[in-house]
């Protein structure tokens, strides 16, 4: 399986954008990144108030004689057991980020990644048998790299199974990408069809 490293000028060719100046588009590949994590946060740490302690809402002493303060319940923050103040509270976490911003950032990243070689094209990817050994054969003849990303229009299920148990290795459809895989992964192993799918994301 031959391989070609990506350039500037294939991917012009290929009719796809990217953003050269490397002093541009930072904020928003931030952000976008930072919509990725949050969008995954469950939100659902959860404290009780006094008012959800169970227990007993009788006075625990009477309230002269004894020394102590005046307490009314022992569900109060101040004892162990008791409700807790300006706790967690069940929320969303999510954000949105405009699709300017998400098609900017892509561009970027993407731009980035061209830029420093990480981009290896070849025409097919396939794994017929299935086989963990055939994928991390085939690979090796592309790149040495241990986190290694391979992005086609789709996979057939063999494709897909030979690459479940390889920790640094990941198979995504081109219209799944994120900036996420593109940074994470630190060599990209694109098929020729595939180009289409990413020109259309960044026209």
């Amino acid at each position: 399986m031959s391989a070609t490293t990506l350039t500037l000028e294939d991917a012009k060719a290929a009719s796809i954008t990217v953003l050269e100046d490397r002093e541009k588009g930072g904020q928003a590949v931030h952000d976008l990144i930072v919509a990725y994590q949050a969008n995954r946060r469950s939100g659902s740490a959860n404290t009780k108030t006094r008012g959800e302690i169970r227990g007993s809402g009788k006075k625990m002493y009477r309230q002269k004689g004894t020394g102590n303060a005046r307490h009314r319940t022992s569900k109060v923050p101040l004892y162990v057991g008791g409700g807790v103040a300006h706790g967690p509270r069940p929320r969303d976490y999510s954000k949105q980020v405009p699709k300017k911003i998400r098609k900017l950032a892509f561009r970027r990243v993407l731009g980035d990644c061209i830029a420093d070689g990480k981009i290896q094209v070849v025409d097919s990817f396939e794994i017929a048998d299935g086989k963990t050994k055939s994928f991390l054969a085939e690979v090796g003849k592309i790149t040495e790299a241990e986190k290694v990303l391979v992005v086609a229009p789709e996979f057939d299920d063999k494709t897909l199974l030979a690459h479940r148990n390889i920790p640094g290795a990941m198979c995504l459809p081109a219209i799944e990408v994120s900036i996420e895989e593109l940074l994470y992964h630190d060599s990209i192993i694109l098929t020729a069809p595939a180009l289409e799918v990413l020109a259309s994301r960044t026209s």
